[in-house]
């Protein structure tokens, strides 16, 4: 494909001889433009694979033309046209962003290479940014793949005395954080939330593979009309996910099953951050369990449970560490002592969740996310929604 050029000289004899120059090198006949206000105007209107700018013009030079594209999102290659001893003219059109400079004397084998070369590397740049833009597509596609797994329908899931709740923001476009709820029967809850160590596409999928063994062991529990004990849930996980694990990716998780009637549970912790209780008289870190280490390091590990029990108004909230360890502009993390702050007074799952990434959002202010950030809450009713 012939590439656009743009020959930009208030010399009417600059530009035929430009002209002619090229034909001879079997370029096709470029656009003229006589000063920099004609140049812009014509960049403005068509995309040129170059641009032959004349250094020294009236009205517009070629440092105000270049400083202009550069203001510009994707400016156009630029050659400079400069009599040779103008060198820092030449020097600061190039601090701007210009390719390449071309003496006046358009002599035709240095007017051959450096159009050459300066083409051949926005072939490359064209190139690598399709490339990137076909890969983000990708990354986008993965990223809603990923939202997809994770439940969403918060009111269908609320039942008997059991509002839930839950947000997971991937750090970039595929994270590794996972949460899930599934009803065991009809009176039994079990919700997990679960951080696999590292970012991207392959923490993205080993936490696909950890739900997908965590929901596979529930189903059958559930079709044998059984309620499996969230050790045992935790123990099959563990074993997949250590048996070829050649980089040592660990998951750090916290799994409970709940009695939506009465409030009691059992609930196991793997390497993961400790599960908060929100009441009428504050936040409290719940106790009465071991954590254990995280799954994938070690095979055939046992895992165990212990029990709890939310009282009526309660709610149990579980995160994972990209909360507690959001980063501002300094490094400074949030904090744990920041997520009860943040917590005092919230019981209801939705606003609880909304007030502590609203806090965690005005700690880093313009900072990039460190890590992915995942919440669920659970509340126990004194009630059924409803009555």
């Amino acid at each position: 494909m012939s590439p656009d050029i743009l020959v930009v000289d208030d010399s009417s004899f600059n530009r035929l001889l430009l002209k002619r120059r090229l034909a001879e090198l079997g370029y096709p006949e470029p656009m003229m433009a006589n000063n920099g206000i004609e140049a812009l105007a014509a960049i403005g209107r068509k995309a040129f694979d170059v641009v032959l700018l004349d250094l020294e013009m009236p009205e517009l030079d070629g440092i105000g033309v270049l400083e202009r594209l550069h203001a510009q999102p994707n400016p156009p290659p630029v050659i400079v046209i400069s009599a040779q001893t103008d060198m820092a003219g030449v020097i600061r059109c190039i601090e701007l962003g210009a390719e390449d400079y071309l003496p006046k004397s358009f002599d035709p084998p240095l007017l051959k290479a450096r159009l050459q070369a300066v083409l051949e590397k926005k072939r490359l740049r064209d190139l690598a940014a399709e490339r990137l833009q076909a890969l983000e597509a990708e990354l986008e596609s993965a990223r809603r793949a990923q939202l997809s797994l994770v439940p969403r329908d918060f009111a269908a899931l609320s039942r008997l005395r059991l509002t839930v709740a839950a947000h997971m923001e991937p750090a970039r476009e595929v994270g590794g954080d996972l949460y899930d709820m599934r009803w065991i029967g009809k009176k039994h809850l079990m919700f997990v939330i679960a951080d696999v160590a590292g970012k991207g596409a392959s923490a993205g999928l080993t936490m696909a593979r950890s739900m997908g063994l965590i929901r596979a062991a529930v189903r059958l529990a559930d079709g044998r009309n059984e309620i499996p004990d969230p050790g045992d849930l935790m123990a099959l996980a563990n074993d997949d996910l250590a048996a070829d694990n050649p980089e040592m990716t660990f998951v750090t998780a916290a799994l409970a099953i709940i009695d939506a009637e009465t409030g009691e549970g059992r609930i196991c912790v793997a390497g993961h951050e400790a599960p908060l209780r929100l009441s009428p008289d504050g936040v409290q870190m719940m106790d009465g369990y071991v954590i254990q280490p995280a799954l994938g390091v070690i095979e055939e590990l046992p895992y165990s449970s212990a029990p709890f029990a939310l009282a009526p108004g309660e709610t149990m909230l579980l995160l994972t560490d990209g909360v507690t360890e959001a980063q501002d502009m300094a490094g400074d993390l949030f904090g744990k002592d920041a997520v009860i702050e943040a917590l005092t007074g919230q019981i209801d799952p939705q606003t609880a969740i909304e007030v502590l990434l609203k806090a965690v959002a005005g700690f880093v202010k313009e900072a990039p996310p460190a890590d992915d950030v995942t919440v669920l809450a659970v509340r126990f009713s004194q009630e059924a929604p409803g009555n």
